[in-house]
């Protein structure tokens, strides 16, 4: 019986996790539609690659918006990653010192170090000479425990401004401290759109080369080009 209550309760708590069924679009995308999608410079011929038109064959204006802000996302992930890597590459680690003295930027006063884990003993200028991978593997499961809460409150906020709140562009979730959007002609402006494709071209980059990185971090000279 207890085992009955708790299998239905199970399926309970799954059906409320359900995503209600999407309305299906009048009518599918078109090539044209695909070719102005932003991204599409000279490096694809100005046109949607075989293999993106493929996998959008037959879908509606959600499903291109969905695969721009994943690619978008991924791209910022990356770019951060990649100058994580170099950081930890070329041991720059907290406290940050400068001048002759090697006064600590954050507290002058104090030179000692600061903790990744005390539970550990682990500092982060024990972690400044490790290898990256190596790096990951030592940072305590609360770390990363925290590092995924944080990572799920943004996936949250970022899921109701871009598909509850709607009328947002792939990758906008509304934090503009600077007001780049508050411009004349926001987002869809010249210079911004500008930016928004450099954007995408720098993703594209940085996925790239924090894969080869890591490729070469696993398996050394796997990467048989410049790398830090």
């Amino acid at each position: 019986m207890q085992l009955t209550a708790l299998f239905l309760a199970f399926l309970a708590s799954a059906n409320a996790f359900t995503l209600s069924p999407t309305p299906q679009t009048p009518s599918a995308l078109s090539a044209s539609t695909l070719d102005n999608a932003i991204g599409l410079t000279v490096e694809t011929g100005r046109k949607c690659p075989p293999l993106g038109a493929k996998i959008l064959e037959g879908t509606g204006p959600e499903a291109l918006s969905w695969f721009e802000n994943a690619e978008i996302k991924h791209g910022r992930i990356a770019m951060v990653a990649t100058i994580g890597f170099m950081v930890q590459k070329y041991g720059v680690h907290f406290p940050l010192y400068l001048g002759p003295s090697g006064s600590n930027v954050f507290h002058p006063e104090s030179g000692a170090a600061w903790y990744l884990s005390k539970s550990a003993d682990l500092t982060f200028a024990d972690v400044s000479h490790m290898a990256p991978l190596e790096a990951v593997r030592s940072v305590p499961m609360a770390g990363w425990l925290q590092v995924l809460f944080v990572a799920g409150w943004f996936e949250c906020v970022a899921y109701q401004r871009q598909y509850n709140e709607g009328g947002r562009l792939p990758g906008d979730y509304g934090y503009d401290p600077l007001g780049f959007t508050k411009r004349e002609g926001g987002l869809e402006s010249p210079e911004l759109k500008s930016l928004r494709v450099k954007e995408i071209k720098n993703g594209r980059i940085a996925m790239l080369a924090i894969s080869a990185w890591v490729a070469n971090e696993a398996i050394p000279g796997a990467l048989p080009v410049w790398h830090p």
